[in-house]
């Protein structure tokens, strides 16, 4: 039985307050997302319920109650204050995916403090810019992560402590260091946990760079209310649930969904610190019966990759529910995994910005292969026209996405950034910066970043459009599409491909992927060219950066590259 019940009923009777009474939340009153992702669970007499099931690449495995939850994290909440880090200041998480990120992360809050996840594949230089920006107290790391930090300490005078949670002992450490071992460490039950209301500052997530210098993104405790209630809607995560979110926290999904949906639902969490491979995945639901799958297209098209003999090793038979982020799904991911699974992923579209999700597929909703869905309840989102800022008056237009604010997860500000922040928002509208159109049954189809669609000749090429048609050639591992200055049509459309194994390029190739693509495409939607290349640039959280290909046909700056993926 879905959480969701009717989606009509929904849209007509809802309220946000839905999220705050099932929270027992009051208006004015304190409000703290450690606290609710914890100790309100044991409250609920779940104390004793597995919250965190982590396994690492070597196999050891990790369980944590929610109990271990409230525990653990009251005793990181303590070990800072003690250290005199105060509520507000920024206490950096720069780990891999062990239980020091999702526990640290639950112990800052209740101390007061802002979380500032940062993924752990970060070069120093990286690194510096965002604690550099966010001017962070203290960094929570590991010993393999350590030196970079020491690369930079003598720029970062504000930065008083480098926390290391598996420091080896006996071992020395530097100025500015401590030592702190969570599981040896002496449990504190009772924490006064700091008082923290709905405006109060709870998370700086820095954005993946995809369209310049990364922008510290401030959220609030009150975010929790969207981040709990779509949870439970669009994750449709229920109680006998064993869910996992494959995001790393370092990214918005990792906190907004890897930990604090999941935990203030109070449901089972698995973690799998290791690297990708299907065979990997597979195994690690079939080990922890994981019944919600939340994870992303780029990992999905790797599965598919990989192909269908590696799935019937395994008994995937626990899977329920299948939802997707980061990038639009291509149809044929959705198609595909209700062949291989029996169920299609369900694409969800927001951002960083957002907090949570705003437009998307239900469950027990028409799925339309390759569209974003409709908005979540109590999101007022349309499509608008680009110079005047006013809704269209009329279905299967390409305008710019916009949202009506005022949703509890938005974001706050820009840190230190307030002019930038200021203009996302046009004529009483909050701009993602994402084009689409919307169909006469009110689903929106994405189109493509606002500065990625192609203008050719004045006609609206979608990229997503492109790519979709491309990656449904049997040669075709991925694809990405960007502008091409062209003397008459100012812009055309280019193609950049990496093949599946056992295909090699050539030109006899090429044209059978055109010709192929033209069965599918209008004439002008056609690539014009195709490069075949190794790898597509791509942020670590697997974002494609097209704006890196789009820089280099236009003989543009790249600009900051500090999250892609091979980058350091």
């Amino acid at each position: 039985m879905s959480n969701i019940g009717s989606f009509d009923e929904r849209i007509k009777n809802f309220n946000w307050d839905i999220a705050e009474k099932e929270l027992d939340f009051v208006p004015g009153n304190i409000i703290n997302i450690g606290w609710y992702c914890s100790d309100r669970i044991c409250r609920m007499g779940k104390a004793e319920k597995p919250a965190l099931i982590w396994e690492g690449s070597t196999g050891i495995e990790k369980r944590y109650t929610y109990n271990d939850l409230r525990l653990n994290s009251n005793t990181i909440g303590h070990f800072l204050r003690e250290l005199g880090i105060r509520p507000e200041d920024r206490v950096c998480l720069f780990m891999d995916k062990i239980p020091e990120l999702y526990i640290g992360f639950l112990g800052i809050l209740k101390m007061g403090g802002i979380a500032q996840p940062l993924f752990s594949a970060f070069g120093d230089e990286s690194l510096f810019v965002r604690l550099d920006n966010a001017q962070t107290t203290a960094i929570i790391t590991q010993k393999k992560h350590a030196p970079k930090v020491r690369k930079i300490m003598d720029k970062m005078p504000y930065l008083k402590h480098m926390i290391i949670v598996d420091a080896d002992p006996g071992k020395p450490l530097g100025d500015r260091e401590v030592a702190f071992d969570m599981e040896k460490a002496e449990k504190i039950d009772q924490f006064d946990i700091h008082p923290t209301y709905a405006e109060s500052a709870s998370v700086l997530h820095y954005t993946s760079g995809t369209t310049g210098q990364p922008k510290g993104v401030k959220h609030v405790h009150y975010s929790l209310i969207s981040q709990y209630l779509t949870s439970k809607w669009v994750l449709d995560l229920q109680d006998s649930d064993i869910y996992w979110c494959t995001a790393d926290p370092g990214w918005v999904t990792g906190t907004s969904y890897g930990i604090i949906g999941a935990f203030s639902n109070g449901v089972t969490q698995c973690v799998l610190d290791a690297g990708f491979s299907a065979d990997n995945w597979y195994r690690f639901i079939e080990k922890h019966k994981i019944t919600m799958w939340y994870s992303a297209p780029t990992a999905i098209r790797s599965l598919m990759k990989a192909g269908e003999d590696v799935i019937k090793k395994y008994d995937l038979s626990t899977l329920r529910h299948l939802a997707s982020v980061g990038e639009p799904l291509n149809s044929e991911a959705v198609i595909w995994s209700e062949k291989v699974f029996g169920k299609p992923f369900l694409d969800t579209y927001w951002q960083t910005e957002t907090g949570s999700i705003m437009i998307t597929n239900f469950p027990g909703m028409k799925i339309k292969p390759g569209s974003m869905g409709k908005p979540f309840p109590g999101i007022t989102a349309t499509v608008i026209d680009a110079e005047t800022f006013e809704p269209f008056g009329e279905t299967g237009k390409i305008g710019l996405i916009a949202i009506k604010p005022g949703w509890p997860s938005m974001m706050r500000t820009y840190w230190n950034n307030e002019s930038t922040y200021k203009n996302k928002f046009k004529n009483g509208w909050y701009l993602p910066g994402d084009r689409s159109s919307i169909d006469n049954e009110g689903y929106f189809w994405f189109v493509g970043r606002d500065d990625d669609v192609i203008n050719t000749g004045g006609h609206l090429v979608s990229p997503f459009e492109v790519e979709s048609a491309l990656l449904e050639h049997p040669a075709v591992a991925e694809s990405a599409v960007v502008a091409k200055p062209d003397f008459v049509n100012m812009e055309v459309v280019k193609a950049f491909v990496t093949l599946k194994p056992g295909f090699t390029a050539s030109k006899d190739l090429d044209l059978d992927i055109m010709n192929f693509v033209r069965k599918k495409l209008s004439p002008l939607a056609m690539p014009q060219e195709i490069e075949f290349i190794d790898s597509l640039p791509k942020t670590r959280s697997g974002k494609i950066m097209r704006r890196i290909l789009h820089a280099k046909e236009w003989g543009e700056a790249i600009g900051d590259t500090s999250t892609l993926e091979n980058d350091d």
